[in-house]
């Protein structure tokens, strides 16, 4: 599925700052440590009208801290304020992530999966435009949508659509690594049962992992994948 034989650009999309360590962050610091070039575009954040500045600020900076962790090669802020994506004229926003793909020249693109959240079906949408197989996006040789918990779990069974991976990377040797950046995000993250604690990560880690044999795993679906 992934050639880990030739070094790779690859490129996380993610809508607000923890999505991507959420969903990609032991895939992240796996693939970093084998030397792949791993590149992190946020899109919106905790932003005024809703939020105060200092609110994204702190985001931010959990989110660096976090990007350490995981080995990011380099990140990227659109600074779109929270729950405000779907405000952009479609075409502005195409034309943003649209930028910062032809930037980054990614092999491999990974995008998350259209839940819950508003700003994620936007965000999806987008990704998909700007990942055509046309111009920039012809050298992309996999597109695949990651899962957030909090957000694609929460989809309304048979009415919207369910996340049903075709993908599992095996991060058992990343998991720590994953679990120590979720725990950067402070503001973030909450004590366990709640959705987005260290625990639900780790145990959603497990339950992905073994069902594809491995002892801890992150899940994908493919959209697209060329050879």
């Amino acid at each position: 599925m992934f050639d880990t034989s030739t070094k790779k650009r690859i490129l996380i999309v993610a809508p607000h700052p923890d999505d991507e360590t959420l969903g990609v962050g032991g895939s992240a610091a796996k693939w970093s440590a084998a030397g792949h070039h791993v590149s992190v575009l946020i899109v919106s954040g905790h932003l005024p009208p809703l939020y105060p500045q200092e609110a994204y600020e702190r985001t931010v900076g959990e989110a660096r801290r976090a990007f350490e962790i995981l080995g990011v090669s380099e990140h990227h802020f659109l600074e779109i304020p929270a729950t405000f994506v779907g405000t952009e004229p479609v075409h502005v926003l195409n034309d943003r992530i649209g930028t910062a793909l032809r930037d980054v020249r990614p092999d491999v693109v990974l995008c998350n999966y259209p839940d819950r959240h508003v700003d994620h079906r936007v965000i999806f949408d987008s990704v998909m435009v700007a990942t055509r197989p046309v111009g920039a996006g012809r050298r992309i040789e996999l597109l695949a949508a990651y899962e957030t918990l909090s957000e694609t779990h929460w989809n309304a069974p048979h009415i919207e659509p369910n996340f049903v991976p075709n993908w599992v990377v095996d991060i058992s040797g990343s998991i720590d690594r994953k679990l120590e950046a979720v725990a950067c995000f402070e503001s973030q993250v909450s004590a366990f049962p709640g959705p987005r604690s260290v625990g639900a990560v780790e145990a959603l880690a497990k339950f992905r992992g073994t069902q594809a044999g491995f002892a801890c795993g992150e899940a994908f679906h493919v959209i697209r994948m060329t050879s």
